[in-house]
């Protein structure tokens, strides 16, 4: 079963960001990026299940395709599946948007979608550092 275990900010501070949630939430930084592809500035925490990416994006367009608005606050979600080709396939039956793969550099999820009102997501295999696995059914 999809078990939700993402969740990305557009964050003009990622530093400020990142902060208030260790410091309000006990969150743990679990890792940091500069120069990616996607963005100047990621920093990862957790809270033991979710693993939380506070981005900030290197222009408004790639906020706007991987995001799904250049909007600052919540940027994306993800879902660690157990069955990637099994979502895909339903995905496509259900009418979901492929956005596309991930870009060179990025390990972090390997595609992205939108919903049915056009609400980017990313779907996983191998999951997030700090995210708890799916439960086997």
């Amino acid at each position: 079963m999809a078990k939700l275990r993402h969740l990305a900010l557009h964050s003009e501070n990622p530093e400020q960001t990142a902060e208030f949630y260790k410091k309000a939430f006990g969150m743990r930084e679990i890792g940091r990026k500069t120069d990616s592809p996607l963005a100047s500035l990621n920093i990862y925490l957790t809270d033991g299940t979710i693993h939380l990416a506070i981005l900030k994006y290197r222009t408004a367009e790639i906020a706007r395709v991987y995001g799904g608005s250049e909007a600052y606050g919540i940027s994306h979600f993800g879902f660690w599946v157990e069955k990637a080709e099994e979502t895909r396939k339903l995905l496509r039956e259900l009418g979901s948007a492929y956005v596309g793969d991930r870009p060179p550099g990025n390990n972090l999820f390997e595609e992205k979608w939108k919903g049915p009102d056009g609400v980017v997501f990313d779907i996983t295999e191998h999951g997030w550092t700090g995210a708890k696995p799916p439960e086997k059914d």
